[in-house]
């Protein structure tokens, strides 16, 4: 390799295909850490290297080392479980973890605060469960999602099917993981070789995302995924085919206006049989054509942007052999889930639980954990966790509805959230994650609750309003996408994004930056008053934000940047 690669890149070539020393650090009890270099490998093996960021000043005065821990991400591709599966992570989060489930916005679990000296059993754990962590981070494909419960139609139902083809097909060959984890035989005959047919000794330059949707719902936030597949339907309901969508991605840098959020462009339409192969020349032009030596221009939006959007079309289509047809040009209706009881065509019955940021815990008078543990041992279809940090009881058979009903009833599960509290999203931020410059999850409750207020009196409680909070510029719970984006700065200060679409097709814009709780409500209050008297029939809070000159409409990533306000 060159000088002018990412050190990242080094560190996969010598890897031995993800190996590193990572089996020798397991058994370093002298620390809880593990070296730098490892810490970058196991992220493919799903896991990341965290500590406790609320502990560093205590622990600093004590001259002790920082309260590290691991996040273990289990990879579920399109989200869904079975009942028992859940019971098992349920169980898994009292022995190893912090006693919590967290619902991450690509439709898979995480633990947080797993031990190294119980890394490996956890890994085990889930293993037993029929589950993995495999590619649940690092540079390759990450979960795929698809959109939240197969059963609700045939489309679903092939949305799923894809996801877990192709999660299969993108899945890195390498025997590292069975053998660090699962005690599997080393496959390290002295000069044996062993190779990555689609990823090669480096994986990809960056992380990559594969999102597919049913229309009029864009719950996996299509747009925002490096590639998408968005259900073509007939008029019959068959599934006629896939739009395919590239070059989406959600993070920047602060300061740095050549990095930007981006939303996919359509370039074709594909039938069902050939999705894996679109997805595989998708990645694989990334492979050869992405940044590998600034990491911050490695995602695929970059290598679009610096190429033209009709390159990457034609180098797909080169690596198919065959061109892609005309898109269909499918349109979408709203990104959010629908919560309550819902029946699909079979007469079977599924139920959407709201679950704030997705952490499934037991709090003082709510038991959200000890409840849902009592719906999965008593269940007998199947949990699916949505995009949205949710997470349907699906496949209710009509018999088993009322002991279902009487458990969410008595759990207080059974009453839905807001219309801004249940289109709102944030991601973990402090104390855990090393990226989070400002407080996330954890301030989401008291926000959305003085939000709530003004929505309260303005008469719009049960109108939908898309809230997402990220602490840090790194967008994991899509807030460029949000009508209300909120993005960390520092400790207490964030930017305001406004404007973005309801359907998911539109990037918002800056409206504020370095404000703190009490500017950002001040600075909603009079615009959320002004929307619930000004509004046309049917206008969504984003666009009524463009039509009346608060923000300039983002109509490209590069634009993302530009000219905030129009007046």
């Amino acid at each position: 390799m060159t000088d002018t690669l990412s050190k990242n890149e080094s560190i996969k070539e010598a890897s031995r295909h993800l190996r590193g020393t990572i089996a020798e650090a397991l058994g370093d009890v002298i620390t809880g850490a593990i070296s730098e270099d490892d810490a970058q490998l196991t992220k493919f093996h799903g896991t990341y290297l965290q500590d406790d960021r609320d502990l560093r000043p205590e622990r600093r005065k004590k001259k002790l080392e920082k309260a590290f821990s691991f996040m273990v991400r289990v990879r579920v591709p399109g989200g869904v479980v079975t009942p028992a599966q859940w019971v098992a992570l349920d169980a898994l989060a009292d022995d190893y973890a912090n006693g919590t489930l967290r619902l991450t916005t690509r439709q898979a679990f995480q633990f947080h605060g797993v031990i190294k000296g119980n890394l490996k059993s956890t890994m085990q754990a889930i293993d037993s469960a029929l589950l993995d962590t495999l590619a649940a981070c690092g540079d390759v494909n990450r979960n795929v999602m698809s959109a939240a419960n197969p059963a609700l139609s045939p489309a679903h139902a092939a949305a799923h099917d894809l996801a877990g083809r192709i999660s299969d097909h993108l899945s890195p060959q390498t025997g590292a993981y069975h053998e660090i984890w699962l005690d599997g035989e080393k496959v390290a005959a002295e000069g044996a070789v062993e190779s990555e047919p689609i990823y090669g000794p480096t994986y990809l330059p960056r992380k990559f995302k594969i999102g597919i949707a049913v229309p009029p719902v864009n719950d996996v936030d299509v747009f925002s995924q490096d590639l998408g597949f968005i259900a073509v339907v007939g008029e019959d309901g068959a599934l006629q085919g896939w739009d395919v969508a590239v070059g989406g991605g959600m993070g920047m840098t602060h300061g740095e206006p050549e990095t930007y959020p981006r939303t996919g462009e359509v370039i074709g339409f594909c039938t069902p049989d050939q999705a894996v192969a679109v997805a595989v020349a998708v990645v694989t032009a990334q492979r050869d054509f992405g940044d590998r030596a600034n990491r911050k221009h490695a995602r695929l939006k970059y290598t679009i942007d610096d190429r033209g959007l009709d390159w990457f079309r034609g180098e797909v289509e080169r690596r198919l052999g065959w061109r892609l047809d005309a898109p269909c040009g499918v349109r979408f209706a709203k990104m959010g889930d629908a919560y309550g009881w819902q029946q699909d065509a079979g007469g079977d019955w599924h139920f959407m639980v709201f679950v704030q940021s997705g952490r499934v815990a037991d709090r003082p008078g709510f038991a959200l954990k000890a409840a849902l543990r009592e719906i999965a041992n008593v269940h007998d279809g199947t949990m699916v966790l949505t995009p949205n940090q949710n997470v349907v009881i699906a496949a209710v058979t009509p018999d088993r509805k009322p002991a279902i009903a009487e458990i969410l009833g008595r759990h207080g599960l059974d009453a839905g959230p807001s219309g801004l509290r249940g289109n709102a999203m944030a991601c973990v931020g402090l104390p855990t994650c090393g990226l989070a410059v400002a407080e996330s999850e954890r301030w989401l409750p008291d926000l959305v609750g003085d939000l709530e207020r003004i929505t309260d009196e303005a008469g719009l409680r049960d109108d939908e309003i898309v809230l997402r909070v990220s602490g840090c510029p790194n967008g994991c719970s899509r807030p460029y996408l949000a009508e209300i984006g909120i993005v960390g700065k520092g400790p207490g200060k964030y930017n305001l994004y406004l404007g973005a679409a309801f359907d998911g097709t539109r990037l918002n814009k800056l409206h504020r930056e370095d404000v703190s709780h009490e500017e950002i409500v001040a600075a909603l209050g009079p615009l959320i008053g002004d929307y619930a008297r000004r509004r046309r029939d049917g206008e969504r809070f984003g666009d009524f934000c463009i039509r009346h000159g608060v923000v300039a409409a983002t109509r490209a990533g590069r634009d993302f940047h530009a000219a905030a306000a129009t007046a």
